[in-house]
């Protein structure tokens, strides 16, 4: 588990929180990661098993034993694809779902450890959506990683290692263009950094708002305020709307990018290869392995392009909630300060300062003992000794009799009403009342 002061580190730095709680559970990490590395391998391979079957069979001489042979590794292969995607998802379903609970243990017992003028300057709603936000975020772009984002890189490269058995400037070719795509896409990405993390906070805004209204419904129907809090919830509505459509512009400008550069490889692809076996330099099962090979690239780099676009704007989201939430704690132990031990044992307050920042200070010297056996269920709460500390100290109130005790009569809006209406009538109905 981490400690209040490490999780502190990471509120400017969300690719090292999510790297931490990755190598906390490294082991089935990299049992997935492994197993999708080789489901990709096989994919890839089976095309070109697929070549070697089509020159085998559109060969001069008919061997039997090596198309059979074809066919057993083609076979092999495709088992072998779909078994290591299934041992990458078993495994994914518990690990992935193990770190959200990791993330938001962590998150909360950080959050717990603030001081009281922390959760008076920030709404409980807003800050309860982003330890859900932050985790969810995190669950996504795991998924992400893994499903979407890892499988098109190494398509690609082994694309291109295949392609160069057929000719080694087609290969240099496709290296060439596919590190300028990547480099633009990731500078395109970063430029848009801020859009996404204006929906971050725009979405985080309206969770907090949405949380804080109906927690304190009660309050809001006595004192007749659903108009308002309808229309400042449309506000925020509209407000995160207006920042998710621009995020979302913004990435689809990529995409469409992206299509174009890769839809005019591929076919620059397809007619360098017919030139090729025109000129006798490429077999039947090159050209077919140099299609097959295009269409993956086309269809990798789509949804590399795709998923790291989704990619950054969750990671923008979870960005936004560790720099809310990871702040460093304004009241915390000294780090010489000793655990205190459990058993018959006293506590002492001896010369006891205390005051909130840029407040004045609440007592000063404060000096008691809890005796052991005294109180075993004691909650100190130093707001409170400051108040009765103070030099002219209100008496406890007494304990009402059991008439007293009775339950009231229930009142309701209308009374409210009609004693307020009373309330002005009696002194003269001014208008100046009317705010009251």
């Amino acid at each position: 588990m981490a400690t209040v002061e490490h999780l502190a580190t990471y509120a400017d730095r969300p690719m090292a929180f999510f790297l931490y709680y990755v190598s906390r559970r490294g082991k089935a990490h990299a049992i997935i990661v492994g197993a999708v590395a080789l489901a990709v391998v096989c994919s890839i391979f089976t095309q070109y098993a697929v070549k070697l079957l089509v020159d085998t069979l559109s060969g001069q001489e008919r061997n039997v034993a090596a198309v059979w042979h074809g066919f057993v590794l083609l076979a092999a292969l495709i088992a072998g694809d779909n078994i290591l995607w299934r041992v990458a998802s078993w495994v994914g379903n518990s690990t992935f779902v193990n770190v959200t609970g990791d993330v938001r243990s962590d998150l909360f017992r950080h959050l717990t450890g603030h001081a009281p003028s922390y959760f008076s300057s920030s709404p409980p709603g807003s800050l309860t959506s982003r330890v859900t936000a932050t985790s969810n975020a995190l669950f996504t772009v795991e998924n992400m990683l893994v499903w979407n984002v890892l499988p098109p890189c190494m398509a690609t490269v082994w694309s291109i290692a295949l392609v160069a058995t057929v000719s080694y400037a087609m290969a240099a070719c496709l290296v060439v263009v596919a590190a300028l795509v990547i480099l633009t896409m990731f500078r395109a990405a970063a430029a848009g950094r801020q859009l996404h993390q204006e929906f971050a906070y725009r979405a985080a805004a309206v969770d907090g708002e949405l949380t804080d209204v109906v927690g304190n419904m009660t309050i809001v129907k006595a004192f007749g305020g659903l108009s308002r809090e309808h229309r400042r919830f449309d506000a925020a509505v509209d407000r995160e709307m207006a920042a998710r459509r621009r995020s979302l512009r913004y990435l689809e400008r990529l995409r469409i990018m992206h299509a174009l550069v890769t839809v005019a490889l591929t076919i620059g692809l397809l007619a360098w290869v017919l030139v090729l076996w025109q000129q006798g330099q490429a077999t039947t099962g090159d050209v077919i392995l140099v299609c097959t090979l295009g269409l993956s690239v086309l269809h990798a780099t789509r949804d590399l392009a795709i998923a790291l676009v989704d990619v950054t704007q969750h990671t923008a989201r979870f960005a936004e909630a560790l720099q809310t939430l990871l702040v460093p704690h304004q009241l915390c132990d000294r780090p010489d300060a000793k655990t205190l031990a459990r058993g018959g044992i006293s506590v002492r307050f001896d010369k006891v300062d205390f005051a909130y920042p840029e407040c004045p200070r609440l007592f000063h010297g404060l000096k008691f003992t809890i005796e052991h056996g005294h109180n075993n269920v004691l909650t100190l709460d130093l707001a409170s000794v400051a108040y009765w500390y103070q030099s002219e100290a209100s008496p406890i109130p007494s304990i009402p009799d059991k008439e007293g005790r009775k339950l009231k009569p229930f009142i309701n809006i209308g009374d409210i009403h009609r004693w307020r209406d009373a309330w002005r009538k009696s002194r003269g109905n001014d208008p100046a009342l009317w705010g009251n």
